[in-house]
C-alpha cells in the first residue's frame, strides 16, 4: 500500500491497551508505508471535555507517540486541527453522506442513548472519520474489530462521491488488521479506558504497573488458587501473548490449566514483561518533557506536510464539485 492514515484521540498519556492494540502496530507500518498518523483533537470535542486540559493532553499524547517509536522523519505526525481541510471536507462529504448510515452506527447508537439532547457533531463523527481519510487519499487504514463498521461506511462515501461526480477522487481504503487482539480492561469487562479507570499507563513506573496489575480480574473460576483455568479466557493472558516470549506463554498456558501456579505468579511475570519493554519508552518521554520544544516542532512539521497534501486534495474537490477558484 502507498500510504496508510490512523488517528488517537488525545486523552493525554497512552495506555498499555492503545500500545498493544494500536501504536506498535504503527511503529512497524512505518517502515513499509508512507504514514500519516494524527491526533483527533476535532472528534475529542463531540462530547463534553475539559477545555483547560485538551491542549495539554493532546501534547502529552505527542509525546507518549513519539516516546514509543512513531519516527517524524518516516512519518507525518500532527494534530487535527492544525490542518483546517480536515473541517472543510467533511462539510461536502456531508452531501453525500446518508443520514441512515449514521443514525445506524453502533458507536453512534450507544452514546446517544445515554443522552438527553444528543449533539450533531456526535452524529457526523463518522464523516469527520471519513474526511480524515479521504483528504489524504489513504490506500490503508490499520482498525481493530470496533471500528471496522466506521471504516466501512468511509468506503461507502468514496464510493457514493466517485459516483455523484463521475471522477475517482477518492480510493477505497482498504482495513489493515495488526495480529494483537482487542485489550480489555483490567477489570475483564470493558474496553480499557481512563475514564473508567482500568488501565496501566505506558508511561508508569514499575511499582504503580504492578499495583495496578495486581488486582487485576483473571478467569473468575479460579477462585482459589488450586483451582484450575482456562487462560483463553482470562484478559491478561491476551497481554502475556503481546509481552511475554513463546516459552513464557506456554508455560503460563500450562501452569493455569494444571493449577500450578497461582493468578499472583501469572500477574508478576506479566508485570516483569511489561515494565521491560516500556523501560525505554518511559525514557524517551522523559527527554522530550525536558525538550517540550522539540514535540512542538515535531507537530508543526508534521501539519505542514499534511497541509500541503490537503490543499491539493481540496483544489480536486473543489473543482469537481464546480465551486469557483478562489
Amino acid at each position: 500500500m502507498h500510504r496508510i492514515f490512523s488517528g488517537i484521540q488525545p486523552s493525554g498519556e497512552l495506555h498499555i491497551g492503545n500500545y498493544l492494540g494500536a501504536i506498535r502496530n504503527w511503529v512497524a507500518l512505518q517502515a513499509q508505508h508512507e504514514c500519516i498518523y494524527c491526533i483527533v483533537d476535532l472528534h475529542a470535542i463531540t462530547q463534553p471535555y475539559d477545555t483547560a486540559t485538551l491542549a495539554p493532553r493532546t501534547v502529552e499524547m505527542a509525546v507518549g507517540l513519539l516516546a514509543a517509536g512513531i519516527d517524524p522523519s518516516r512519518s507525518m505526525l500532527f494534530v487535527q486541527s492544525h490542518v483546517p481541510q480536515h473541517a472543510e471536507l467533511m462539510w461536502a462529504l456531508n452531501t453525500v453522506t446518508p443520514l441512515g448510515e449514521l443514525e445506524r452506527m453502533t458507536q453512534f447508537k450507544e452514546k446517544s442513548a445515554r443522552q438527553e439532547s444528543v449533539p450533531a457533531g456526535l452524529l457526523n463523527y463518522p464523516i469527520l472519520q471519513a474526511a480524515d481519510i479521504l483528504l489524504y487519499k489513504a490506500d490503508g487504514v490499520p482498525v481493530g474489530e470496533d471500528q471496522l463498521q466506521h471504516l466501512e461506511l468511509v468506503r461507502e462515501i468514496a464510493r457514493r462521491w466517485n459516483t455523484r461526480f463521475g471522477v475517482k477522487t477518492f480510493p477505497e481504503p482498504q482495513p489493515l488488521f495488526s495480529q494483537a487482539r482487542r485489550i480489555m480492561g483490567l477489570d475483564g469487562q470493558s474496553k480499557m479506558s481512563k475514564s473508567l479507570g482500568n488501565t496501566v499507563g505506558v508511561l508508569d513506573p514499575p511499582e504503580a504497573v504492578w499495583e495496578k496489575l495486581r488486582p487485576a480480574v483473571t478467569d473468575p473460576a479460579r477462585k482459589t488458587r488450586k483451582d484450575p483455568g482456562n487462560p483463553e479466557v482470562c484478559n491478561l493472558f491476551t497481554m502475556h501473548r503481546a509481552l511475554s516470549t513463546a516459552e513464557q506463554v506456554a508455560h503460563v498456558d500450562g501452569q493455569c490449566r494444571t493449577a500450578g501456579w497461582g493468578c499472583l505468579d501469572c500477574k508478576r511475570l506479566l508485570a516483569d514483561n511489561m515494565i521491560a519493554e516500556l523501560a525505554p519508552v518511559r525514557e524517551r518521554a522523559a527527554e522530550l518533557r525536558a525538550h517540550p520544544e522539540r514535540v512542538r516542532e515535531v507537530l508543526a512539521a508534521g501539519a505542514g506536510r499534511c497541509r500541503a497534501i490537503a490543499a491539493a486534495t481540496m483544489a480536486e474537490v473543489r473543482d469537481v464539485m464546480g465551486l469557483a477558484a478562489p
